[in-house]
């Protein structure tokens, strides 16, 4: 759904010409949000809060929402460099905001540059494989009930339910592309690339990783075992929170976001935007 704040357009966002609908608004330092597999839906009441954090910008990936398939972007490490390619067209370093699948995009993107990233927020994210062939790291979504989803997804399952007779036909088509491109991303491997965990070292920018304390799909321990893998991240929970916490505890996780960027040294961006222009 479209925030009242934000103004939504659709445009080329690198050289291969792929077009993403972007969600856009604030003025300041860029913050770029990067949405899970459920898409942008109820993002809206998060994104008008960090509007006076900074430029907000929320693209939908290919193939969410309103931007197009393009046959350059079929993985999560393809996403990575669409937004990398992206993040060159902003006028300093931005802050990255990625939930779930959106963390483990940020991922990818920070172990290839963190030339254009001032810092990484990750809110119950995705994308490591830390356990053995035998454990789970991740629940299997594929294997449960809708109902069984927004238990383990949401503090309040009730915020998951969906009245599906309700909706009107062209919101029921739009979940069910959301859900088609979530698929393709994150089945094979599931939820994770093999080789990023090996790969974390090279985030060299301050990381929050935030978790929702009631996520039954990735537990917080699993956020602990990736902030103590990451060089500059620090580990923090919120309450009454599950998967989604920008969702359920939008003033929560504002109010984390608002704190880590005034922990960033001032002079970072300026450095970064002297070096890109030498």
């Amino acid at each position: 759904m479209p925030s009242s704040d934000l103004v939504t357009a659709s445009r080329p966002v690198n050289a291969a010409g792929a077009r993403l609908e972007i969600m856009e608004g604030g003025a300041g330092r860029p913050i770029v949000f990067l949405h899970p597999g459920i898409g942008l839906r109820d993002a809206s009441p998060f994104l008008d809060r960090i509007l006076l954090l900074g430029h907000v910008i929320a693209p939908a990936h290919p193939g969410f929402h309103g931007s197009e398939n393009s046959p350059s972007v079929a993985s999560v490490d393809d996403l990575a460099y669409l937004y990398l390619d992206f993040l060159e067209s902003l006028k300093e370093p931005a802050i990255i905001v990625g939930v779930s699948l959106g963390g483990w995009i940020a991922l990818e993107m920070a172990v290839k540059s963190t030339q254009h990233i001032a810092g990484l927020v990750l809110a119950d994210s995705v994308g490591v494989r830390f356990e053995t062939r035998g454990t789970q790291d991740f629940a299997d979504i594929h294997a449960l009930s809708r109902a069984e989803i927004n238990e383990r997804a949401y503090h309040n399952s009730a915020r998951g339910e969906i009245d599906y007779p309700s909706r009107p036909p062209a919101e029921l088509e739009l979940i069910a592309r959301n859900r088609e491109a979530e698929l393709r991303y994150t089945w094979s491997p599931y939820m994770h690339s093999p080789k990023l965990g090996t790969r974390l070292h090279r985030v060299d920018v301050p990381t929050l990783v935030v978790w929702g304390e009631s996520d039954g799909l990735v537990p917080p321990a699993y956020g602990q075992r990736l902030a103590k893998a990451l060089p500059q991240a620090t580990f923090e929970t919120i309450a009454e929170a599950g998967h989604y916490p920008h969702i359920e505890q939008p003033d929560q996780l504002a109010a984390r976001i608002e704190r880590f960027i005034g922990s960033l040294p001032q002079s970072a961006a300026g450095t970064r935007q002297k070096e890109l222009v030498r």
